[in-house]
């Protein structure tokens, strides 16, 4: 199951695009078209990735701090 999904182009939606598979995917709107996406945009949207808290459906409370 993916763990990131990148929408291009601005939409902030998925368009029903691998609904079981994203269940606990972080989600990523992108503003870039996709012909124009490249590698700033694809290191912009791991940066945000690696920012947040995955939970996986948990509250703050109950996620462990990680080391």
């Amino acid at each position: 199951d993916p763990e990131l999904l990148i929408r291009s182009s601005g939409e902030v939606r998925i368009s029903n695009f691998l609904l079981w598979q994203i269940a606990y995917a972080e989600l990523h709107f992108s503003t870039v078209l996709w012909p124009d996406f490249g590698k700033a945009d694809l290191y912009r949207a791991v940066i945000d990735f690696q920012q947040r808290e995955r939970r996986f459906g948990k509250i703050s409370e109950q996620v462990s701090p990680s080391t």
